[in-house]
């Protein structure tokens, strides 16, 4: 395995890389991050539409972010992707693997010809019909993960792995929170919303929720007539509990509060759904993330929603960081994290 490894985050308005050093290693170090812009339409929530302009935008990150390896790590994270219990006859992982497409059609929004299949044990128990393994039923489009490594290959880059987002944001929070009991991770995006509960570490369920930060200002901006960046900043600025409010102000607070309630219901009923289908295994507490969580009051509205503790989190502890990228740290962390996530995925 490669001490360095560059995970690739591509959302819908940038491309993100993070590099990391001594990849095998306990503690790996994040040498290097950069962002550059891509073109509107050139990609959404993870999914490369224009392969070329993304090709272009990854040379130019390569060539300003002085990344040392092409060795890279793409993830796939939006609702061209599922993730599913599946309970499977217990036998090696590689069998279970060939025999997903005779198991899983029916559970599947595509033809399995067009799918790419994986499956992430969890647990091994009895079943009526012998033992059987517990696990999670990964299933891509196939079109948009080669859409994303052909990409990367015509960029010049080594793709080694393509990895689910909702891991990479678990390998990266669980490095705080792997102890005991039952922990929600959400990570609140851009476009998507991701859910993943744990124990002790390990994934036992996923959901993506196909809404973010951005449907927020989107909200702003289609209901009152106002340009994108404006309905940001007046997001950022009202958030959803201002001490105070202006009447000019108020149909913005009212629609960031009826779409952001929206989130958070669904974000509720992705726990209470899970609360009650795992009644030994009830989530303790919630440790959010993302750039989409760091509007005012939304920890405070989803603690108060789920009646479950949000707690606060720190994974960058765990990790060592270079000088570079130690000055901007406070500025990035949210915009690095899937990007380091799937870096230390590889490592891992």
């Amino acid at each position: 395995m490669a001490t360095r490894i560059v995970g690739i985050d591509i959302g819908s308005t940038s491309v993100r890389a993070v590099e990391i050093e001594g990849a095998t290693k306990a503690r790996p170090t994040i040498a290097r991050y950069h962002e550059v812009p891509l073109p509107f339409g050139a990609a959404r929530s993870g999914e490369v539409l224009e392969t070329h302009t993304v090709a272009s935008a990854l040379k130019r990150l390569w060539s300003e972010g002085g990344f040392k390896s092409k060795n890279v790590v793409l993830g796939m994270g939006n609702q061209r992707v599922i993730a599913r219990d599946l309970v499977v006859p217990r036998m090696p992982l590689a069998q279970i693997r060939e025999s997903l497409p005779f198991q899983v059609q029916d559970m599947l929004p595509m033809p399995v010809s067009e799918a790419l299949l994986d499956f992430y044990p969890i647990s091994e128990g009895e079943g009526e019909a012998g033992p059987v393994v517990n696990g999670l039923l990964v299933a891509a489009v196939k079109k948009s993960v080669l859409a994303n490594v052909e990409a990367a290959l015509l960029a010049g880059l080594t793709p080694v792995e393509v990895d689910l987002i909702p891991f990479a944001l678990t390998r990266l929070q669980s490095r705080a929170h792997s102890g005991p009991g039952t922990t929600a991770l959400v990570d609140v995006g851009s476009s998507t919303t991701n859910v993943v509960i744990i124990i002790a570490g390990v994934p036992q369920f996923v959901r993506i929720i196909p809404a973010g930060g951005n449907d927020v200002t989107m909200g702003i901006a289609t209901t009152l007539e106002m340009e994108e960046h404006i309905a940001e900043n007046a997001k950022r600025a009202l958030g959803l509990t201002p001490a105070s409010v202006s009447r000019e102000h108020r149909p913005i607070l009212e629609q960031i509060q009826r779409t952001t309630g929206d989130l958070l219901n669904s974000i509720r009923n992705t726990l209470s759904y899970f609360d009650n289908t795992h009644p030994v295994a009830n989530v303790e507490r919630i440790v959010l993330s993302g750039g989409g969580s760091r509007l005012t009051g939304f920890a405070a509205a989803l603690q108060e929603l789920t009646r479950t503790e949000v707690v606060p989190t720190d994974a960058f502890a765990t990790l060592s960081v270079s000088k570079a990228v130690d000055k901007q740290l406070d500025d990035i962390r949210d915009s690095m994290s899937v990007a380091l996530g799937l870096a230390l995925g590889s490592a891992a």
